[in-house]
């Protein structure tokens, strides 16, 4: 048998206009966690496309090689009976079905025809004990979260009795149990004899399972490394990534903050499906203008849904409080009446809320400004392509053009069409939730120095993270969210992780750092 498992060799792939894969070479060996490092855009999903069928043979060049064969995968189908499994940053799950039909969707047990629903509930619960998920197989997607439907994923590649697992950001919307879990898992399975590909911008995930790492730049394999022989580094792998040293991680920071801009009052909002239920419990924040202010905490304790509830109520019900603006009181009953208030909102996830893939870079900048380019509602489109132009050179968004579509571009050049949408809107209030999430360490650089700029322009900037330290990198004061409830206040420069941790998993009233209390 063959030392590795998979062998790609001098792939090529080219799309109308872009090489973008040349000449890759990757090598996984047989029973490792092999990681699959590079910028957004560097050709790592390209080369996993091409690997799995999703890119038949005869569309790109070069050759693969699982177990010291040759393969030539016509679709999915056949990689898949080969054993190689992928799983999507985006999850492939039906929410409206059951846990049990997901695993076995397209892989039916069957007698004579007819779904064996006995054999299937019994394989789904070996399968989930396999994983460590506690949950009935009758359960439907939709009643589980997000990490435990990532659990489900892999229990459906598992009953394709899987020898090669390519999990791509598998832990992008996970809290840190369920990645931890998650990590875990691999591990075990690498005990088991299974392959793993992992796909991921969190290096230090990267470091903690990986036994060897490939970087991928620009289309091209730029090295592979193993981990413990080569003496791999976070900053060895991102200066691979991105072809220069990043001694600093965040941009130098010149802050030149003004007088509150916003002041939310005793803000209370109850669960939109569970009336009874309290999600926010007398919020009271404060965000001066040209201040970044960072919103930490655990999943489930709140902070989309202050966010989401602040801009036009578009969460929850039986809201109460009050925003005051510059001093004076307003009401962001509806999200025109936000928009009009001076309010842009950047959610977490771009590409169910915030973009329309199918449309190009120049309707979705457009999208938030339509009044200015109209005249008796119709839309000058000479000037909507100027804009969008000067937007995407602001934003340094990588696409031949504005007219590009934009479910093309990478995830960092998508979030920049998200943060050039809003920006165009001319807003004083910017609540950015998630703004970095599922793009590389170069792209994030980038979005922090549009961050930076914003704040210098006088605007009042609100960022939620899950990453505790772009929360204490970026903001110049920090509040601490639990279970609805705000329980602590930082300045930036008294922040630790260890603090907001503390703070971040308990439940009672506020509590103000030492140095700094928002007046």
């Amino acid at each position: 048998m063959s030392e590795y498992i998979l062998e790609m060799k001098n792939i090529s792939k080219t799309f109308p206009g872009v090489k973008a894969l040349d000449q890759v070479n990757l090598k996984v060996r047989q029973g490792e966690i092999h990681a699959l490092c590079g910028e957004n855009g560097a050709g790592k999903s390209t080369l996993m496309k091409v690997l799995s069928g999703v890119y038949p043979f005869g569309s790109y060049e070069g050759d693969i090689l699982l177990e010291g064969e040759i393969c030539r995968f016509k679709d999915i189908r056949q990689s898949e009976e080969r054993g190689i499994v992928i799983i999507h940053q985006e999850l492939a799950l039906i929410p409206e079905l059951s846990i049990a039909e997901n695993i076995y969707l397209g892989n039916e047990r069957k007698r004579r025809g007819i779904i064996n629903w006995n054999e299937t509930f019994a394989g789904t619960q070996e399968l989930l004990e396999k994983v460590g998920l506690h949950e009935n197989p009758n359960t439907l997607v939709t009643d589980i979260g997000v990490g435990k439907q990532q659990l489900v994923e892999i229990s459906k590649a598992l009953s394709k009795r899987v020898k090669l697992l390519i999990l791509d950001e598998p832990t992008a919307a996970l809290n840190e149990d369920d990645s931890e879990n998650l990590l875990n898992l691999m591990l075990e399975f690498k005990r088991q004899g299974i392959s793993c590909i992992l796909i991921s911008h969190k290096m230090n995930e990267v470091s903690k399972v990986s036994d060897s790492i490939t970087i991928l730049r620009d289309g091209k394999t730029i090295e592979t490394m193993d981990m413990k022989r080569d003496n791999v580094t976070e900053d060895r792998i991102i200066r691979g990534m991105v072809g220069r040293d990043m001694t600093e991680r965040f941009p130098e920071r010149i802050a030149n903050i003004g007088e509150v801009a916003l002041e939310v009052r005793n803000w209370t909002v109850y669960h939109e499906q569970h009336a009874e239920r309290k999600v926010l419990d007398g919020v009271n924040l404060k965000l001066r203008r040209g201040e970044i202010v960072g919103i930490a905490g655990l999943m489930g304790a709140g902070r989309t849904e202050l966010a989401m509830s602040i801009f036009g109520k578009s969460y929850g019900r039986n809201i109460s409080g009050q925003l005051f603006k510059d001093g004076r009181e307003i009401h962001n009953r509806t999200i025109n009446e936000a928009i009009s208030n001076g309010f842009a909102y950047v959610t977490e996830d771009r590409k169910e809320y915030g973009l329309i893939l199918m449309d190009d870079i120049k309707r979705n900048i457009s999208l938030t400004g339509l009044r200015k380019l109209s005249k008796r509602m119709i839309v000058n489109e000479r000037e909507e392509v100027l804009a969008a132009e000067d937007m995407r050179r602001r934003m340094n968004i990588k696409a031949p053009s504005v007219l590009q579509k934009t479910g093309n571009l990478s995830g960092g050049n998508q979030q920049k069409v998200v943060l050039g949408k809003w920006i165009f809107s001319g807003p004083d209030i910017l609540i950015l939730d998630e703004p970095t999430r599922g793009i590389d360490v170069g792209a994030k650089y980038e979005i922090y120095t549009i961050i930076h700029a914003l704040a210098e322009q006088g605007k009042a900037i609100l960022v939620i993270s899950s990453e505790l330290p772009e929360v204490i990198g970026l903001s110049d004061r920090i509040y601490v969210l639990s279970a609805g409830k705000i329980t602590g206040e930082f300045s930036g420069e008294e922040a630790t992780q260890e603090n907001l941790m503390k703070d971040m998993t308990k439940s009672g009233g506020v509590k103000h750092g030492s140095h700094h209390e928002a007046v």
